[in-house]
């Protein structure tokens, strides 16, 4: 090459060295490149099964934490305005308390109407009884005269038929009266209805209104109030249907929180749902499957001073059935036959 000295060749001198480069500078980028294979302790603590469980036959599952009662979401029967308020998230009430209540303004007039229509229903009996004790007297006194030249036919008639007007009137009196007691009892009973109270003793979970929205009996968004009993709380766990034969239903399960797999308790058995549902409750695991369904066991939790709230996730592991005499004693039945 004309750029060369005349004693240097490319192929011999040059090209060597360019080679050598490009060698170390691919070698300083593939190390630069490779991926940290530190090994490090895991963010959170996976899941595992301690104690009699950790080398016996155990079915695992993951689940929700529920009031004993599940989560009741409390609406209102009548649409208004909330004019007050009475709980808040966190308060334990008893059953019949109020919880919040809507205007009732409309419904009190109704009722000061209806009471006001029973007095003077009231009123008019007292009229129609005087006016039917007058008319009876005078036609019992018609009725009674011997000379019938005293009194015509005339007179007994007229006498008669003021009785029979002022029976009319007695009975229209009690019937205005019976329908503004309907009425009055309607209002009452509206009114009740207006002040929202908690169906069971329990805990208020959320509250998603506020004094002077507007509740409606359409519902459509989140529920007004949530609450439910949390003493005790459950957790509901979702077993595989590939796995439900194998629990063994009765015993005690451990349970420990999502990512604290070093603090567990035992959960004492509650019940297994009858039917086997869709899995809704999702851990985000990125090879969880999602296209099964589930059998939802249920396991009451012990008093374990807040370290279980609603609605956290948690990790189970079950005993599981010994299906291994069971195989064995269905072979030895096999063979003898």
């Amino acid at each position: 090459m004309a750029l060369l000295p005349e004693n240097m060749s490319f192929s011999r001198k040059v090209l060597p060295v360019i080679a050598i480069v490009g060698l170390l500078f691919a070698i300083v980028f593939i190390w630069n490149g490779l991926p940290d294979r530190q090994l490090s302790s895991p963010a959170n603590e996976p899941p595992r099964a301690t104690g009699e469980l950790a080398n016996a036959a155990r079915v695992a599952g993951a689940g929700l934490v529920e009031p004993s009662s599940e989560v009741i979401d409390i609406g209102t029967a009548l649409p208004g305005l909330v004019t007050d308020l009475r709980v808040q998230p966190g308060d334990y009430v008893e059953k019949g308390q109020p919880l919040f209540m809507v205007d009732d303004r409309a419904v009190r007039s109704r009722l000061q109407e209806a009471n006001a229509a029973i007095g003077e229903a009231r009123a008019a009996i007292g009229e129609a009884q005087s006016a039917q004790a007058t008319a009876q007297s005078q036609l019992e006194l018609y009725r009674n005269v011997e000379d019938t030249a005293a009194v015509s036919r005339a007179e007994v008639i007229r006498a008669e038929g003021d009785a029979a007007a002022a029976q009319s009137r007695l009975q229209l009196a009690r019937a205005r009266l019976a329908a503004a007691q309907a009425a009055a009892q309607s209002a009452q009973t509206e009114l009740g209805r207006l002040t929202v109270r908690a169906p069971i003793r329990g805990e208020i979970l959320a509250v998603n209104i506020r004094p002077g929205e507007f509740v409606s009996t359409q519902g459509g968004g989140q529920p007004f109030i949530r609450m439910g009993e949390t003493r005790p709380l459950h957790v509901r766990i979702d077993i595989d249907e590939a796995e439900a034969t194998r629990v063994k239903l009765g015993a005690a399960a451990i349970v420990s929180p999502r990512g604290a797999a070093g603090t567990q308790v035992s959960a004492k058995f509650v019940r297994a749902e009858p039917l086997v549902v869709p899995k809704t409750s999702l851990t985000n695991s990125a090879s969880e499957r999602v296209d099964v369904r589930v059998l939802q066991v249920l396991y009451e939790l012990p008093d374990a001073d807040g370290l279980f709230r609603v609605g956290q996730q948690i990790d189970a592991f079950i005993p599981a059935r010994d299906t291994g005499k069971e195989s064995k004693s269905a072979a030895a039945q096999g063979v003898a036959e």
